[in-house]
Order: C-alpha cells, then sequence, then structure tokens
C-alpha cells in the first residue's frame, strides 16, 4: 500500500471528512513520525510496532564491481521492529493461498 492508497481507503471510509483533509491528517501524521525520529525519539504504534534510529559506524566497504575499498561514513538508519499482534497476523497459517498476490517472499522453490 502506498500513501495515496491510504489516504484514499481512509477518505472511502470517513465520508464525512473531505478528501483533502484526511491527506492533510495523513501527512501531519507522516511529518510528526519523521520529526520525532530525527531527534533520536522512537515511535512506538501499539500492535503494529515501533519505528527507532540506530547508529552505524564509519567502516570499510568494498565496491561489489570493482572489489576496490571504499570508505563509508557512519549514518544514522531507521529501524521497525514489529509488534507481536503483527506478527501474529502475517503468521496466521493459512494466511496465503497458493499464487495469490501477497504470496510469501521466501517461497523460492
Amino acid at each position: 500500500m502506498i500513501k495515496s492508497e491510504l489516504v484514499q481507503k481512509l477518505a472511502d471510509e470517513n465520508p464525512n471528512l473531505f478528501h483533502r483533509d484526511v491527506e492533510r491528517i495523513v501527512s501531519i501524521v507522516f511529518d510528526e513520525m519523521t520529526d520525532a525520529l530525527a531527534r533520536g525519539d522512537r515511535v512506538e504504534l501499539r500492535g503494529f510496532g515501533a519505528f527507532s534510529v540506530k547508529h552505524r559506524q564509519a567502516r570499510i566497504g568494498r565496491n561489489p564491481r570493482s572489489g576496490e575499498a571504499v570508505q563509508i561514513e557512519e549514518k544514522w538508519s531507521p529501524f521497525f521492529k514489529a509488534g507481536k499482534e503483527l506478527r501474529d497476523r502475517l503468521n496466521q497459517e493459512g494466511r496465503f493461498s497458493e499464487g495469490a498476490a501477497g504470496a510469501p517472499l521466501d517461497d523460492r522453490s
């Protein structure tokens, strides 16, 4: 699902709200989450998961094409840890049917 699909679904489920208002609400929520992460805060959505940032040290990497050593600068990376309810829903038996559009990605036989 992409942001515009989320906005459309919320607008459809809330006909009393204008589409532009739903779009603004979703943008505000995402902006606040982004701002919190940029400050180094943790964002937790109960039942869904938690977003945080992790520090990655500077290191020496390799260019996969040439094998040449490359200096990689230190950086902060977003990290997501799924909540228990989300993990449980994803791991329900029979969740994915064979050939469905949402088939598991790890089915590489």
